[in-house]
């Protein structure tokens, strides 16, 4: 059973099953080979306090958003849906993987704690493995892709002078990095039951299995940009 058609009780079992490929060393997801870089090139810290925007897509949303809440700098993160239309943005109509949008995560931050930059690497570090096509963990289609939503240029040209700069360095090994960088059209916010789900469910099986570890990396691997 896919996410794409799996009810909320369903996505437990799918968190227990990936537990158990866990535990027998069966998981396929990638983790870098090195120390994910700083990137090379960053949009500069703000002189004074302000409000930027941020989109990012890497499979299921509730674990993008639970490692963003607990970045220094972010204001809020919100689960939603990016690369479609208005009329296909709920979470029924977009698991079929047939509407053109990801599940993606819309994160209000300080660029004067934070950069952009900052984000990318936490969203490349622990947030998901760049390297899986259309698929995260135990959840498979489009709607599940690796996908950058830029809002300025500025963003765009950061994004992809990273990825290039992590593909040279060849931090996830010789495995391509799939991440799309496309521009943000619109964001769709998801229905309120899906926000902040793994803060308010973290007995969850598919929570503790899939998302958890990630805050554990954040706080291990990122300790300086932990809170």
């Amino acid at each position: 059973m896919e996410h794409r058609i799996a009810t909320r009780a369903g996505k437990g079992l799918l968190g227990l099953a990936a537990g158990i490929l866990l535990v027998f060393g069966f998981s396929n997801t990638g983790i870098a080979r090195q120390a994910v870089p700083d990137p090379a090139l960053d949009a500069p810290h703000a002189m004074q306090a302000g409000t930027a925007t941020a989109v990012f897509a890497g499979g299921c949303f509730w674990g993008i958003e639970a490692v963003f809440e607990h970045v220094r700098g972010v204001l809020d993160a919100r689960s939603g849906y990016s690369g479609g239309s208005a009329a296909t943005a709920s979470y029924y109509t977009v698991s079929t993987g047939r509407t053109g949008h990801a599940e993606s995560v819309e994160v209000r931050y300080d660029p004067s704690k934070v950069s952009y930059g900052q984000l990318l690497k936490v969203f490349f570090a622990v947030a998901h493995d760049p390297t899986q096509l259309n698929r995260q963990g135990p959840d498979s289609g489009t709607q599940y892709r690796s996908a950058i939503f830029y809002a300025t240029p500025e963003q765009k040209n950061v994004a992809s002078a990273y990825i290039a700069q992590m593909q040279r360095a060849q931090v996830f090994g010789k495995a391509p990095i799939v991440t799309q960088v496309v521009p943000l059209v619109k964001f769709y916010p998801a229905e309120a039951y899906h926000q902040d789900y793994a803060r308010l469910n973290p007995n969850d099986p598919y929570i503790v299995f899939n998302d958890a570890p990630k805050v554990v990396h954040l706080k291990q691997r990122l300790p300086q940009l932990y809170r």
